[in-house]
């Protein structure tokens, strides 16, 4: 009883290191990946849109100097400013405000978007990079163990007792192990190459791998696991803040073609009056009129229309989009789903065909060691148990991977 607790709390600080090992590099992925502050930026941008468009039209200052002096009773007028100031319909800023507001948003999602991409890919390289791992220990393992067998023929070969084809074998079978490792290596090499891009890194840092990898299940059934791509995938959310900037858009575009309102004031400089019969203070007043109002009236519609017209055809785009994506993000969740459940399947699986290979080498192993026969059989169990053990570290790659997949679906990080 004691010793199945320890194994079990082994598993558990096992599967809880693999997560700390990783969350570092998520870390340094989110801070310096390129791709990502590019998507940050546009949506920096996108929030400075929205205090230009409730902004108010600049106002307008006029000047004008009276060349041939209009005489008045108080003296001539000389200089006249003006400063006038247009207002939009009642609610259009407003509406415009809202619609780059929303767009905002969208551009947001797009930035949580590709953060969760990002992450996803860090994880899935990671992965990678485990399996990779794994395969190279478990192919060095088996050099040594095929080197075992190749003494251990040449001890029976000088007994007489084997044919000297046996130690060909081994070595045939060392050669394409050895082949094998090389490729391997190679792999880990552009794996981590491609990994230090994903962090943008100045320097190539050590990966760290675990020894085993916890398995990341999905603890939602599949219909919950729909819902929240549904509710919560950022694309289907950027979309909907689309939709939503294009209803403002079309409500800021009705409003634009109502009258717009006009209000200033004129400032005139009168010069000193020859009239002696002004009282005195009355000679070169200056005179202020105010308010001045005005009316824009729209008399030319059809831009106005078809600026209504394009803002409700471009929600309908966002609509029918938005459609569009949940129908594909459910059959990619589909296939993903599909890849996960084959992973855990085949975990399973190889645990028992791992296990019944190596008895069955330890067999074998045995009775050539008493009469030399069988070694051919020997090497062909062996290549199983290489085999099972490759295809068990794959599917323990796979099962997270999928289940890292579902989890972008799913907006989650």
């Amino acid at each position: 009883m004691k010793t199945i607790i320890k194994i079990f709390l082994f598993l558990l600080s096992t599967q809880c290191f693999s997560q700390e090992l990783i969350q570092p590099y998520l870390q340094t992925a989110a801070e310096n990946n390129p791709g990502l502050k590019a998507k940050f930026n546009e949506y920096m941008a996108a929030l400075e849109k929205v205090p230009q468009a409730g902004a108010l039209p600049d106002p307008t200052l006029a000047f004008g100097y009276f060349i041939q002096p209009v005489e008045t009773r108080l003296g001539p007028q000389q200089a006249r400013i003006s400063l006038t100031q247009m207002f939009p319909w009642f609610g259009t800023l407003g509406a415009q405000e809202d619609a780059a507001a929303q767009m905002a948003k969208a551009k947001y999602e797009m930035f949580e978007e590709a953060k969760s991409r990002l992450y996803y890919e860090v994880k899935s390289t990671w992965y990678n990079l485990y399996y990779t791992h794994k395969a190279i220990a478990i192919t060095r393992d088996n050099i040594a163990i095929l080197n075992t067998f190749q003494k251990l023929a040449w001890v029976k070969i000088e007994a007489g007792k084997s044919s000297a084809v046996d130690e060909l074998r081994v070595e045939m079978e060392i050669l394409d192990l050895e082949n094998q490792l090389k490729l391997l290596l190679d792999m880990w090499t552009t794996q981590q190459v491609s990994f230090n891009n994903l962090l943008h890194v100045d320097e190539p840092q050590q990966v760290d791998i675990p020894d085993l990898l916890n398995m990341d299940e999905l603890n939602l059934d599949r219909e919950a696991i729909l819902d929240s791509i549904r509710r919560n995938n950022h694309q289907v959310l950027a979309l909907e803040f689309q939709e939503a900037s294009y209803q403002y858009q079309q409500f800021a575009a009705d409003k634009m073609g109502k009258p717009k309102f006009t209000i200033g004031f004129d400032y005139i400089f009168i010069g000193e009056s020859d009239n002696s019969m002004l009282s005195p203070g009355e000679s070169g007043k200056d005179a202020v009129v105010f308010p001045m109002v005005g009316i824009s009236v729209p008399l030319y519609r059809k831009k106005y229309t078809s600026m209504v017209k394009e803002a409700a055809y471009m929600q309908e785009t966002a609509q029918e989009q938005k459609v569009d994506k949940v129908n594909i993000l459910e059959s990619i969740y589909e296939k993903a789903y599909t890849d996960y459940s084959d992973a855990n399947r085949r975990i399973d699986l190889h645990i028992k065909q791992l296990e019944l290979a190596q008895k069955a080498l330890r067999i074998l192993e045995s009775e050539y060691a008493t009469d030399g026969k069988n070694f051919e059989e020997i090497l062909r169990m062996e290549r199983q148990v290489l085999q099972h053990s490759l295809e068990l570290e794959k599917a323990r790659t796979d099962f997270n991977a999928a289940s890292a997949f579902v989890t972008y679906l799913m907006g989650i990080k």
